[in-house]
């Protein structure tokens, strides 16, 4: 991931970071199969504790063809992305006063690679499923859960699927959120922002959050 050397856009925590984006947004998942790059988007389980930056599992359809003939020496990599907006020069006071500015893009990302295992075993991918529709499920009135499900129908779908479980050797985050622009200006992009889209409200209270500790300083 490119972080440049001005801006402060690096995060000190990218696990506690994934954590919390992959709670709630899907994984991009990126391998070399077949000698040809393939993506997916999944949503993943991020276990923080299990290995030194931890492991993220998840499942793909068994007739999906990215968990075949995987390049053995090519790191996977999972992408998770937060909020995202664009911001004009229009919102900066400095530019009403004169000052010279383009557009840029503001958001929030994670990159999270490592090999990548497949699991058939029925029993693993059990607990995933189960797992994965309990987390999702949890703020529901009358939550769905796997066990409500016909047993024999469920095996069914278990078996059209495959397991996928990458162990995380390198983790990188980023939250470009206007750092390094005026604090003036900032301010005025989180104003702008909160009166959008609730993307675009998404990532003013992003950029709220990153300036709150420059501002606590």
């Amino acid at each position: 991931m490119y972080q440049p050397s001005h801006g402060g856009f690096a995060v000190r925590d990218p696990a506690a970071l994934l954590g919390e984006l992959s709670a709630g947004v899907s994984a991009t998942l990126v391998t070399v199969s077949g000698g040809r790059l393939a993506a997916t988007i999944l949503p993943m389980l991020y276990d923080r504790g299990d290995g030194p930056l931890g492991t993220l599992r998840g499942h793909l359809a068994r007739e999906n063809p990215q968990w075949r003939d995987l390049d053995p020496g090519v790191d996977a990599l999972a992408i998770f992305d937060g909020p995202e907006a664009y911001v004009s020069p229009r919102h900066y006071p400095s530019t009403r006063a004169g000052g010279r500015h383009v557009p840029t893009w503001n958001y929030v990302t994670v990159q999270a690679a490592g090999p990548l295992t497949v699991l058939e075993d029925a029993a693993w991918l059990r607990e995933v499923v189960g797992r994965l529709t309990d987390r999702h499920e949890a703020g529901a009135p009358r939550p769905w859960s796997a066990d409500s499900a016909p047993p024999d129908y469920l095996r069914g779908q278990l078996r059209a699927i495959v397991g996928v479980e990458l162990r995380v050797g390198r983790l990188e985050a980023k939250r470009k959120l206007s750092q390094n622009r005026d604090p003036r200006d900032a301010a005025e992009v989180i104003a702008s922002l909160a009166a959008g889209t609730p993307e675009e409200r998404a990532v003013a209270e992003e950029m709220a959050r990153a300036a709150a500790p420059a501002r606590d300083r």
